[in-house]
């Protein structure tokens, strides 16, 4: 069933919060045209101008997140009552180290303040010219409703696995809040229109509130050079399958060019839920995994984001972090220091740190007054009742350890709840013996990262902590293998944080392990970090997202759809749709005809519950073979029972069975059979291994042929099926290796069939038997819509150009889909097909009449 918000974007911009100023730009004509498409559209369109790139290029960036990579603080003296600068610890700032020094940067994102509607044009004029930032004020109520309501309270439960199973364990979907989201998306692609040169410019779109972002950018410009990054986790298909409105975010997500995650497991659950939800299939190519999509292909990146090496040492080289460190040191002199900075968050594992902190202290008694976990709290991203009850629990937990375990001059745990310097956190990793990172499901978090470069210290932070020996290097992470950075940190010691006991042995095993052990751990991680940091990240994924629009300007584009459901379908550039007009002005003009048809899913709706053909498909046929002029086949994979049956009616009607092993001429006709063909021994090889994968997949069976053996797996769970397809196509391929057979994957099915049986071979000997006969086509038309077609297609272009044919006949090889295909026409649907069919019919006028075969030979014979 459809899901009801599948409606045009414009009908959600028609609220009280969502009435927004146009765009001050031109928007391109995205929309399909009917029959033959000419190389220039008509019209004067925005996107003509984009068949090829500019002569003139100038490498810009238009970063976008949630937040501009700005401080702002009400000052009266400034332009506009505001003073702003730039914040050196976020992300989109550092990521500039990772481009070209002539590479100009735009941001365009929301300020952390809420300006005045009457100072918003001038202070967007000063941010852009002084800080490169392009500010999207969003108004206060759909500021709240998409960032405090939906972001922070659905969509981020949500992909941190929690399901709001009850009223009391997060908010049930709203679709008014999904609403505002659409609609804050939509201002934030009209504030990048506004900067955008879409011939040459890149677009960065950063994290789950912008998911659906690609779709507009997509629809304004076809060929935009899109890429985004999700910086928190994907969830597994089973919990994402539970949103209402997923496929519309999976839909948005695939209309960038490239799409980033942290670690394959997010890059394998979003591509599962592509798998299940949407039917696409992914490939890897030279080591880059790939979705094809209506042409396009997305490509998936998987690459964790680093640190800013620059920031963190420079903040350990100044002078304020030396007297910190120098005051922790006296303040816990004697002591071990296991450090912990978590935003106050109910799936940053806090809690659970405590009580393994509890666990440690009561099964070691020895290490009381002797370790101290200090625990940094910084504010918690979101407000709402599960944040409190993590706070209440955090303080509770605390205030028992400490009255349990704690002595005069002892606070085995110490809480730092409120805003502390950087230099002052830097200065607590430098100190600690261990870092623990214990949440329950998390993105990317770099608090390990940082910690590690800390641990190495500087030359001058060595001078301020009386350490003189390189070799003193050392640090000890434990860290929760659900989070983002856990694959890279192979020397971690990795926990459950659920399990709070093996939480507790992992503490005392960081704090005693031998210092040699704890230098090459420590070694180890910060070559990792020290190469792998926010540069590299930034780098790293803009030449991947160069190289996948590198042929964007070489395809022509169509844009399709409605609403969220929009996407591009990008191909050829002699790819068009077939006109109806077009081809029947050139039928009438032709003497001798070769038509070729397909069945399921060209004359028959995939989708159909009924295999059999509709009367009107059967006297459509009927007129077509009615014209002497014309020879006609139905070409199918299906056996020859059922399309005998079938096609009963249509006495002239020549059909070809199981892909081409069985044919005949008409009803007056016998089956014949390649003798291509010897023996089918090889059948007592390949049905036992089928029958094993069938035993072992539910809802996978075997269609016997005559001539080949089909192992069907659509109605079994789509990546088990899948897999098990993979693994069936390679067991079959060895055991069948030194049979006359061909092993082939095609969707939802594996197929052995002999050699040189194809649709192809069909298309070739009717063509040369009409040509030895002194009756060469002027005319042929083939239609399919899966992979087989794909040979007759191919067959077609090579055999009717052969040097012995009198005239070069009109071709129109025709796929059923805008999709990639050899066929150089496509028609939308089977009711697209049937309705041309009909206007060919129409032009033949002849009424069908007692079969008398104008064409007749033995296929036997001709294979």
């Amino acid at each position: 069933m459809v899901s009801r918000s599948c409606i045009n974007i414009l009908d959600l911009a028609s609220g009280d919060f969502l009435d927004f100023p146009p765009t001050p730009r031109s928007l391109p004509r995205v929309m399909t045209v009917p029959g033959v498409i000419s190389d220039i559209d008509g019209g004067e369109s925005y996107d003509r101008d984009l068949d090829a790139p500019s002569s003139i290029y100038r490498e810009r960036k238009i970063i976008v997140a949630n937040l501009l990579p700005l401080h702002a603080q009400k000052d009266k003296e400034k332009i506009g009552g505001w003073s702003f600068s730039l914040d050196e610890d976020s992300l989109l700032l550092q990521m500039k180290d990772g481009f070209s020094s002539e590479t100009e940067v735009i941001y365009v994102g929301c300020l952390k303040v809420d300006i005045d509607p009457s100072e918003q044009e001038e202070v967007a004029q000063k941010l852009l010219e002084d800080f490169g930032c392009v500010p999207t004020f969003l108004p206060p109520d759909l500021q709240k409703k998409f960032y405090h309501k939906f972001c922070k309270q659905q969509l981020w439960p949500l992909f941190h696995y929690m399901l709001p199973i009850s009223p009391d364990h997060g908010d049930r979907f709203n679709r008014s809040l999904w609403q505002a989201y659409v609609s804050a998306n939509k201002i934030f692609a009209d504030k990048v229109m506004e900067v955008i040169n879409p011939e040459e410019d890149y677009v960065w779109v950063h994290d789950y509130h912008l998911m659906i972002l690609p779709t507009f950018l997509r629809k304004r410009f076809n060929r935009v050079k899109l890429g985004f990054f999700l910086h928190s986790p994907f969830p597994s298909s089973e919990i994402y399958r539970t949103l209402p409105v997923r496929d519309e975010i999976l839909k948005s997500m695939l209309n960038s060019d490239l799409i980033g995650f942290h670690t394959f497991d997010y890059a394998r659950h979003f591509l599962s839920c592509c798998s299940r939800m949407l039917g696409l299939d992914y490939e890897s190519k030279r080591g880059h995994i790939g979705l094809e999509y209506f042409g396009r292909t997305v490509y998936i990146k998987i690459l964790p984001v680093g640190v800013h090496m620059g920031r963190l040492q420079s903040v350990l080289n100044l002078s304020s972090t030396h007297m910190r460190v120098k005051e922790i040191q006296e303040q816990f002199k004697g002591k071990k220091i296991i450090v912990g900075v978590d935003d106050m968050d109910i799936f940053k594992g806090i809690s659970l740190k405590l009580l393994a902190m509890e666990q440690l202290l009561q099964q070691h008694t020895e290490l009381k007054g002797q370790l101290v976990l200090v625990q940094i709290v910084k504010p918690a991203r979101s407000t709402g009742k599960d944040v409190q009850e993590a706070k209440r629990e955090t303080y509770l937990t605390a205030k028992r350890i400490n009255e349990t375990y704690g002595a005069p001059g002892y606070v085995p745990v110490v809480l730092i709840d409120h805003p502390i310097p950087l230099s002052e956190t830097i200065a607590y990793y430098s100190v600690a013996e261990c870092c623990i990172v214990n949440a329950v499901r998390d993105g990317m978090n770099l608090v390990p990262y940082k910690y590690v470069v800390c641990r190495q210290g500087s030359p001058m932070m060595d001078e301020a902590t009386n350490i003189n020996l390189p070799s003193s290097r050392t640090s000890m992470l434990v860290v929760s293998e659900f989070i983002g950075c856990s694959p890279s940190l192979s020397g971690a010691i990795r926990v459950n944080p659920w399990d709070v006991d093996a939480v507790a042995d992992a503490l005392n095993v960081a704090i005693t392990i031998p210092e040699a052990e704890k230098q090459l751990r420590h070694e180890k991680h910060y070559r990792y970090v020290s190469t792998h940091d926010v540069a590299y990240w930034a780098r790293s994924f803009m030449q991947d997202l160069e190289r996948a629009c590198k042929d964007h300007f070489s395809k022509r584009c169509w844009g399709i759809g409605f609403g969220l459901g929009f996407r591009v379908v990008s191909l050829s550039p002699n790819f068009r749709k077939l006109s109806i007009d077009h081809i029947v002005s050139i039928y009438k003009r032709t003497n001798r005809r070769a038509i070729f048809l397909d069945y399921d899913g060209t004359i028959v709706p995939q989708t159909s519950m009924s295999r059999t053909p509709s009367p009107e498909v059967i006297s459509v046929l009927n007129n077509l073979c009615g014209d002497p002029k014309n020879v006609v086949f139905i070409v199918s994979g299906r056996g020859k029972d059922s399309l005998g049956e079938w096609f009963t009616p249509c006495a002239k009607l020549g059909v070809a069975a199981e892909h081409g092993y069985f044919m005949r001429w008409g009803t007056s006709s016998d089956w014949e059979t390649c003798n291509l063909v010897a023996d089918f021994d090889w059948k007592r090889i390949a049905e036992p291994v089928m029958q094993l994968y069938t035993e072992t997949t539910d809802g996978s069976y075997i269609e016997a042929k005559e001539s080949a053996l089909v192992w069907h797996h659509q109605d079994a769970d789509p990546d088990f099926g899948s897999c098990q397809a993979k693994e069936l196509l390679d067991h079959l391929e060895n055991v069948l290796a030194n049979e006359p057979v061909v092993v082939k994957r095609g969707q939802h099915i594996v197929e052995v069939k002999p050699q040189g049986v194809s649709k192809g071979l069909v298309a070739e000997k009717v063509l040369s038997t009409m040509v030895s006969r002194g009756q060469a086509p002027d005319f042929v038309l083939c239609i399919g819509d899966d992979r087989s077609d794909e040979d007759m297609f191919e067959t077609i272009s090579t055999t009717v150009t052969n040097p012995s044919l009198p005239v070069v006949p009109e071709i129109f090889a025709c796929t059923v889909g805008q999709k990639p295909s050899k066929a150089k026409y496509y028609l939308d649907d089977t009711s697209d097909v049937v309705r041309m069919l009909k206007g060919l019919a129409a032009t033949s006028n002849v009424k069908p009449t007692t079969y008398s075969p104008h064409v007749q030979v033995s296929f036997e014979s001709a294979c």
